[in-house]
């Protein structure tokens, strides 16, 4: 695939992002937890790459911000999460090692990466590890709908060769 494509179907998943951001989102204190955003990191991560996949965390908790549909504590979790799903899954090529990478990412060390900014920009003295829950919530019910998506696509060849061939580092499944 090249890299226009690559781009385009990045920009495509932003856009259906960003726009069921404002209809899908669950509020848990300071933060908005939002599943599909976690959907999101797993396709790009799987379809195109680690970079993909952050740069669309980047952008999609940049614009949710800017809308009001989001928090602060999009960043840490939603970047995190899609660079460990992509980096374990172009190192191990199984979509289970995207979702974990995901969960964990976001869900463990995105929930505790939030730790200082609630601290900083908050003022207020948050308790270590009390976004886990909700994090972890919310990074598991979107990996898991991308995962079966994908397995799905996959098994049925719906994927026109984009996993197979185009996929990050022209690797096979």
């Amino acid at each position: 695939m090249n890299k226009t494509r690559k781009l385009t179907l990045t920009s495509v998943i932003i856009a259906i992002t960003t726009i069921s951001s404002h209809l899908i989102f669950i509020p848990v204190g300071f933060a908005k937890i939002f599943p599909i955003q976690h959907f999101a990191n797993v396709l790009l991560a799987v379809l195109l790459g680690p970079w993909y996949a952050v740069g669309g965390a980047l952008i999609v908790s940049t614009l949710r911000n800017l809308l009001g549909t989001g928090s602060i504590f999009a960043f840490p979790g939603s970047v995190i999460g899609a660079l460990l799903a992509g980096f374990l899954y172009s190192k191990t090529k199984k979509l289970g090692f995207a979702f974990v990478g995901e969960v964990v990412g976001t869900g463990i060390l995105g929930a505790i990466a939030t730790y200082p900014i609630g601290v900083l920009l908050f003022g207020k003295e948050l308790t270590l590890f009390g976004f886990v829950p909700a994090f972890m919530f919310s990074s598991f019910t979107g990996a898991f709908l991308a995962f079966g998506l994908l397995k799905v696509m996959m098994k049925n060849k719906i994927m026109g060769g984009l996993l197979n061939e185009n996929s990050a580092y022209n690797s096979r499944v």
